[in-house]
């Protein structure tokens, strides 16, 4: 509508045909321009109907006075701000913490020392503060950060009251952001088990835990640990039995530098569910999804078992009844020399392959004693370019014909052959079956044990509860808002896209080939028409009229030389000439009032039937 009103205003009837076509160039050009202006404000659709509004004014006031369409720079909107509020658990929990406080308060740092470990690097000696995450959005939220790295870390925490796997499910969540990337380390957070010899003042990387859940990098190896330790009720001891490695590629949640909410959710029934930012990434069963297996097989192979000597596991023998063919020459050579070949004609025989560079000269700083007799380097002889060959002349090797190899006897099935052999099964001594491996031991603490190649990596937000819609609810209130405050801050989709284009300037060629190229193209078949004038234009005057082939072949010069004028004027000089006409061409009477009337009809109208009558009498007089 706005270019509509534009080429009323701006174009009069009658220009020529390049001033028209000039025209619709600068048209279809401010039409890009347009659409480009609307792709880079579709993020903002409350100004953008402003924007419309003031560039269809400024376009009509453009027509009567340039100088007074100058319209003001609109700055974008400020981003919406998100206030930060503490969350708050609904439910019943058995450990919170938001860190909000601002101090370490009920968290206590281990003093420890790790086994086999040099002295200068064994202290758990990391340094961890309470503070705001560097690019933080939400001012006032607080997070516990692993501040130093090349260090080992290990600060706990105890639980409001031991947890016990019984009838209800375990719900273990909590936030990372890797400020800094991660180039080595884990961010996991350990379930201590409640045991007699718990310290937390001594909390070391063998402190017995009953749950390891979290993300965990080294160089190209990406993993989100589920780890517990699994009793075995016939031995006592523990094992570690690790889940199966998720399907989901999780490089992103390391890299992005992002928060992400990871939750682990045990229930009772033996299944579990791995979240990240709610939503599942692994899923499984105790009994079956774990490494090793809780429960061992019923039977195993007998360690004493020994295979017999006479035990034949061939299956195929060579046959012993089988001969060598009396012709059979097991000397015969494989290749030998063609007779049949001939030396080439123009063979140099006597010319070597490589002679001495008659260029090269000994270096002056050469001392013989040292470095012996120089010698010139080789080149090829350049005799023998143009020649099919230098040197002694040999006959070109070619297969035996009669060459067979050593002989060996053809293989038979072993009509002894007795399978491969495997030590027999007995009933396995260790054997137990638990079906309720989610009955772990109990935990009473929540830790970090961590090395790290990186620092300030950001923690905050854990809770351990029964309940699911607790915990989601923790989350809304908690990695939501930090969700809400990220995606307020980011540039919009053209903002997105620019910045991805400074990181990785390859992507202008596809945003060329995406954008700009089908525009270009709609515009150049939009706007490459010609128009012709019609015959009806040519029957309003005398003039001779060009051949069809001739105007389009002249038409592209005449068309940037001359103009044509208004058609008021084009009509008076029709009617000038016409006159002329009709003096000159007095003797012929009868055909110009022929064609007066004719012309006359096709302004007037369509003539009528006795009109047409007397035209036709008066072709055939």
């Amino acid at each position: 509508m706005i270019l509509a009103r534009v080429a009323e205003s701006v174009v009069p009837t009658g220009l020529h045909v390049s001033s028209t076509m000039e025209l619709k160039w600068l048209l279809c050009a401010t039409l890009l321009i347009l659409g480009l202006v609307d792709v880079q404000t579709h993020d903002e659709e409350d100004d953008h109907d402003d924007d419309v509004i003031d560039i269809e004014d400024d376009l009509e006031d453009g027509v009567e006075d340039v100088e007074e369409t100058k319209p003001e720079a609109s700055s974008p909107p400020p981003s919406p701000k998100v206030s930060y509020k503490p969350p708050v658990p609904t439910g019943e929990v058995y450990f919170v913490e938001n860190f909000d406080k601002g101090t370490l308060e009920g968290w206590v740092l281990s003093k420890a020392k790790k086994d086999d470990t040099d002295d200068e690097i064994a202290k758990y000696d990391g340094k961890w503060e309470v503070e705001e995450m560097k690019d933080t959005k939400l001012p006032g939220d607080k997070g516990l950060v692993l501040v130093s790295r090349a260090k080992h870390h290990a600060i706990s925490a105890k639980l409001t009251k031991p947890f016990i796997f019984n009838t209800k499910p375990l719900i273990v969540q909590y936030e990372v952001n890797f400020q800094n990337g991660i180039e080595c380390g884990g961010a996991y957070v350990k379930l201590l088990s409640k045991t007699t010899e718990l310290n937390l003042d001594q909390f070391h990387d063998k402190t017995a835990y009953t749950i390891m859940f979290g993300p965990d990098k080294c160089g190209e190896d990406y993993k989100l640990h589920f780890i517990f330790r699994h009793k075995n009720p016939k031995t006592g001891k523990y094992e570690e039995k690790h889940a199966k490695r998720p399907d989901a590629d999780l490089k992103t949640y390391f890299t992005d530098k992002k928060t992400h909410l990871y939750t682990l959710v045990l229930n009772p029934d033996n299944s579990f569910e791995i979240l990240v930012d709610q939503t599942v990434v692994n899923s499984g069963n105790l009994l079956n999804d774990v490494t090793p297996a809780v429960n061992p097989p019923r039977e195993i192979e007998d360690p004493d078992d020994q295979k017999p000597e006479d035990w034949d596991e061939r299956p195929k023998i060579p046959d012993p009844d089988a001969v060598k063919p009396e012709d059979w020459d097991e000397d015969a050579p494989a290749k030998i020399s063609d007779d049949d070949a001939v030396k080439p004609e123009g063979w140099l025989d006597d010319e070597p392959e490589y002679v001495a560079d008659p260029d090269a000269e000994k270096p002056e700083d050469w001392d013989e004693d040292m470095d012996g007799e120089w010698e010139a380097p080789q080149i090829a002889n350049p005799k023998c370019e143009s020649a099919p060959g230098c040197g002694t002349w040999q006959r070109p090797m070619i297969d035996n014909p009669n060459y067979k190899g050593k002989w060996k006897p053809p293989m038979i099935d072993n009509p002894n052959y007795q399978g491969i052999w495997k030590p027999r099964k007995i009933p396995n001594p260790d054997f137990f079956e638990d079906l309720e491996p989610f009955k772990m031991t109990s935990f009473n603490a929540v830790g970090l044990e961590l090395w790290s190649m990186t620092s300030d990596i950001f923690f905050d937000n854990f809770i351990i509860c029964t309940d699911r819609v607790v915990a989601e609810d923790w989350a809304n209130d908690g990695w939501g808002l930090k969700k809400a405050a990220d995606g307020a801050a980011e540039p919009g989709v053209v903002g997105q896209m620019m910045a991805a284009a400074e990181e990785r300037p390859w992507l202008w060629v596809v945003y060329i080939l995406t954008v700009a190229l089908p525009v270009f193209l709609v515009v150049l078949f939009c706007c490459s028409g010609k128009k012709q004038p019609s015959a009806a234009e040519y029957k309003k005057t005398d003039a001779p009229q060009p051949d069809v082939n001739e105007e389009k072949e002249e038409g592209k010069d005449k068309a940037d030389e001359e103009e044509e004028e208004e058609e008021e004027v084009e009509a008076e000089s029709n009617e000038d000439k016409q006159e002329e006409k009709q003096k000159s061409d007095a003797d012929v009477g009868s055909a110009s009032q022929e064609e007066e009337e004719e012309e006359e009809e096709e302004e007037d109208g369509k003539p009528t039937s006795e009109e047409e009558e007397s035209m036709n009498r008066l072709k055939k007089s």
